[in-house]
């Protein structure tokens, strides 16, 4: 087995229009270009896979799995320490790619790498967790024990707009506990999301055949999900399509962990310190321009302080400068597509058609979208009741403690939210009565990291957990052995 060497960049230009499955090979499904978002020039083209190319990744995944699950966890745990290293020598490469790929700011791109390598640490001290319990049995002599084994190949289909994190996250758990893995990346980041992954396990030595990366669109998910050889299936991206791939996994009594959308609340109590409330608001809703799972759709405000919280959104939202996110002091970039952008400016148009009052932005030019606040939210308008997926900052206001929780569990769904108030006895009585994954008091919605477990309820996913030693649960089997020094001799 290669050791690995750190690599000092990613060349995306030799995997240029080729699948990492089992070394480099042409994909079966054609090519396709890849675009810069802000700009619309061509950057690269990657290779497509086809049902075919995930049948054999599969089989070939299977049969490399057998050897790595009896690997030495040191051996496991040594490729996370390197990919980490790899990563960070590749970091310069990677963040541009993204930031053209994906239309981020820098410091959001570099954000994801740092995530990404805390995910890789995690995932090498997860080898040495603790991996079986030992049970009674009637008899003493007999040793009886429950241990985990490794689930076989996994399937992981990961989303753009993280495009590396939130594939990184399910791959280093995956392949770290004994398991092989086919990783399809969203084709709009198969570059920074997939080729970039490649290269860094590619470096860090993990053997060949274990990790296989199946660019493509919804067939190459579906052939992902159908395929004999995968065993768990980990998705992450919207409800719609989770419903579609909880149903085509489940119907092939397959483990599913899906992670969805959100229709996540800020709530700001009447005690609320303003001013760091208005500063985890904006971070909350404009971050990537508001196209995390985890960002705040909602923004609940006691009126008593909703106008002055207004205000200063409204006056923060017009300072910021937006364009092509490779200019150093650009705060807000394009969303993935103008379709994208149109969508975002039809719920704004829907929401002052129900009577919100817009305080700032609510104009969309091609991929763009100007950074919008949206006060007087009515609860029924889509603004309020849908993900946005975008630069906007609704408000709804309310009068009590009792109000604010009915309006933030007003949704089908359950991933995140956050609560303001200077009196952190009253922000946990209030959390307690929010049906959500996370709650975050005198915190932002946007809240993640790689030792905590992360995962929503109801519409933003089926309550599987990512994260720390909750890994286990989703990427292992549990497997009953006893053993005794002779056979039992039973009476017939």
């Amino acid at each position: 087995m290669s050791q690995g060497v750190p690599a000092s960049g990613c060349d995306f230009a030799s995997a240029s229009a080729l699948l990492y499955s089992g070394g480099w090979r042409p994909g079966g499904g054609g090519t396709a270009p890849v675009l810069e978002v802000a700009t619309g020039e061509r950057i690269g083209e990657i290779a497509l896979a086809d049902e075919a190319d995930v049948e054999r990744a599969g089989a070939v995944a299977a049969e490399a799995q057998r050897a790595w699950a009896g690997a030495s966890f040191r051996e496991r745990s040594a490729v996370m320490a390197r990919a980490g290293q790899a990563l960070e020598g590749m970091r310069a490469d990677i963040v541009a790619m993204m930031i053209r790929e994906t239309g981020c700011i820098r410091a959001k791109a570099e954000q994801e790498i740092t995530k990404a390598q805390d995910e890789l640490r995690a995932a090498a001290e997860l080898a040495d967790q603790p991996y079986g319990q030992l049970l009674p049995h009637d008899d003493p002599a007999v040793l009886s024990m429950a241990r985990r084994v490794p689930v076989g190949v996994v399937g992981v289909i990961a989303p753009w707009n993280a495009p590396l994190m939130l594939a990184i996250r399910s791959v280093a758990p995956a392949l770290v506990l004994g398991n092989g893995v086919l990783l399809k990346p969203d084709v709009k980041t198969a570059l920074s999301g997939g080729v970039a992954l490649a290269r860094v396990f590619e470096a860090a030595g993990l053997p060949d055949g274990l990790l296989h990366v199946l660019p493509g669109g919804p067939a190459t998910g579906e052939a992902v999900v159908r395929s004999p050889h995968t065993s768990v299936i980990s998705f992450t991206g919207s409800s719609a399509t989770g419903r579609r791939v909880g149903e085509l996994a489940g119907g092939l009594l397959k483990r599913v962990v899906l992670e969805l959308g959100g229709n996540n609340a800020l709530i700001v109590l009447d005690d609320a310190d303003l001013d760091a409330a208005v500063n985890n608001a904006a971070w909350g809703s404009l971050l990537h321009q508001g196209q995390i799972c985890m960002a705040t759709g909602r923004h609940l405000v006691h009126e008593r302080i909703a106008d002055e919280y207004v205000a200063r959104l409204t006056e923060h939202a017009r300072s910021l400068v937006m364009g092509d996110p490779k200019r150093p002091e650009v705060r807000v970039g394009p969303l993935i597509d103008a379709r994208q952008a149109g969508r975002v400016h039809a719920i704004v148009t829907a929401a002052v058609e129900a009577g919100a009052v817009v305080g700032a932005g609510g104009t969309q030019e091609g991929p763009f979208y100007s950074p919008t606040v949206l006060d007087r939210v009515d609860p029924g308008s889509p603004a309020f009741t849908e993900e946005i997926f975008g630069p906007v900052i609704p408000v709804t206001r309310f009068g009590s403690d009792e109000e604010a929780a009915e309006l933030a569990n007003r949704t089908s769904y359950g991933l995140s939210a956050a609560v303001h108030t200077r009196d952190m006895a009253r922000g946990l009585a209030l959390a307690d009565r929010l049906r959500t994954g996370m709650v975050h008091v005198n915190g932002q919605t946007i809240n993640d990291a790689a030792h905590v477990p992360m995962g929503g309820m109801g519409a933003s996913g089926n309550g599987g957990r990512y994260g720390g030693h909750w890994n286990l649960d989703e990427f292992t089997y549990w497997q009953w052995v006893t053993a005794r020094s002779t056979p039992h001799a039973y009476p017939v």
